[in-house]
């Protein structure tokens, strides 16, 4: 009895600890920057200077010094410096640009130990950004033969019904689909609304990295047939051990075979994208009109590139998406992630560089035809913005864009409530 007490305390004892370091959901010093246009955009040779203010249980820190470092958007800084702010209240001038593009300002302080930051970047004329890439004559032909050879391909749909991952409104499906070669599958899970209707179709293609997938119910409560998938391989079902191995053996992914366009890494990738859809129009729930696309960064990404080479899909809504203007290193500006010829003296660089220009999503924006919603941050250092708008530039088809300067790499939720809302317009839907 003693001992279950004591265990009963020791018990108690954790579950009160772990409370107690809840991590704070604001930080204890914030450097909050005022850039002096409300929304970040400035006219070409038009100076920026950000206000800067650091403040203590929402109060100024006086005498605190802050180091400060400004230029191109992922370049290398054009000036340093420290600033003391005398009330905890100053203001640096970030110069100007005279070409289209960003100018990010960084910011740290160091107050009892602890180093806070923040940054923010200044857009000029950021929709008259051009892309650094170049379209190759025969991108056009290079991708209807590759799909020609992809259809030659069985599907070999295996649908495996998982009711333990269903709600009460949604039936989940884990499903191996075929593709690119004999014997190479890759997975996602398929969410259906239960109510024996038609419904419009949407594929979700995933974000960077090699991961286990889980099923995303949501967008079939929003009266959706979805699927959502992996991108390696990676069975959700595959043991901890093999994935492990999987994970190592895929870390650089995005290079493999770089030099090489017949078979570089997101040839089966972006061939995947257009199996997904084979297996969605399919599906006899399908109401034979509407096949959307929708994901952010990598998943953005092939949003653009499915819409690029698939014309059976009728609207996207891309978010931020990578793969963007890779090129752009190589001009002395951001480039998309992933980075790739951030190092301008790596092997092979024209090799690489010429392989891309087949795979870049600025070239598959330029093919686009159907109304697209799409969404960026400027404060985005993965997807760099000089790199999604020179995709987005690049589209002529029937687009909108949200621009909420203060993102990272990521989204509110009101961003995502409103392309949403946009899809299901576009879709009829009530």
């Amino acid at each position: 009895m003693k001992l279950f007490s004591c265990l009963l305390l020791f018990g108690l004892a954790t579950i009160s600890l772990k409370a107690q370091n809840t991590p704070a959901p604001v930080k204890l010093v914030e450097i909050i920057l005022t850039a002096n246009h409300s929304d970040w955009n400035y006219k070409l040779n038009e100076e920026a200077s950000v206000k800067i203010s650091v403040l203590r249980y929402g109060s100024p820190v006086e005498n605190v010094e802050i180091e400060y470092q400004y230029g191109p958007e992922q370049l290398a800084p054009e000036k340093k410096g420290i600033l003391k702010l005398e009330n905890g209240i100053g203001k640096i001038n970030m110069s100007t640009m005279d070409i289209p593009g960003f100018r990010q300002l960084k910011v740290q302080t160091k107050i009892d130990g602890y180093t806070y930051k923040n940054e923010i970047k200044a857009a000029y004329a950021p929709f008259e950004i051009k892309p650094t890439v170049s379209l190759p004559e025969d991108f056009d032909v290079f991708w209807e033969k590759a799909i020609a050879e992809n259809n030659a391909i069985p599907m070999d749909a295996v649908v495996t019904p998982k009711p333990e991952l269903s709600t009460a409104t949604v039936a989940v499906y884990l499903v191996r689909l075929q593709n690119y070669k004999s014997g190479q599958y890759f997975y996602g899970y398929l969410s259906k609304p239960k109510d024996n209707k038609k419904h419009p179709v949407l594929f979700n293609p995933p974000g960077a990295g090699v991961k286990k997938i889980v099923p995303i119910t949501s967008f079939a409560d929003q009266g959706f047939i979805s699927f959502t998938t992996e991108i390696h391989g990676v069975s959700p079902e595959i043991s901890e051990t093999d994935f492990q191995k999987m994970h190592k053996e895929l870390s650089s992914y995005p290079t493999i075979d770089l030099e090489d366009k017949n078979n570089y890494y997101y040839k089966s990738v972006y061939l995947g994208c257009v199996r997904a859809i084979d297996f969605l129009t399919s599906l006899p729930e399908f109401d034979r009109k509407n096949v959307v696309v929708t994901g952010g960064s990598q998943g953005g990404a092939l949003t653009i590139v499915t819409a690029g080479i698939d014309k059976r899909v009728n609207y996207i809504a891309s978010f931020y998406p990578a793969l963007s203007d890779n090129t752009g290193y190589l001009h002395n500006r951001a480039g998309g992630w992933p980075s790739m010829f951030r190092d301008k003296n790596q092997n092979n660089i024209v090799e690489k560089t010429k392989t891309m220009e087949y795979y870049d999503v600025v070239n598959f924006a330029k093919k686009i035809t159907v109304p697209g919603f799409y969404s960026t941050g400027y404060n985005d250092n993965t997807c760099s913005p000089t790199s999604v708008l020179g995709a987005f530039n690049s589209i002529k088809a029937t687009k909108e864009i949200v621009i909420t300067p203060i993102s990272g790499h990521w989204r509110f939720g009101e961003t995502n409530d409103k392309a949403m809302q946009w899809l299901q317009e576009k879709c009829g839907m009530e």
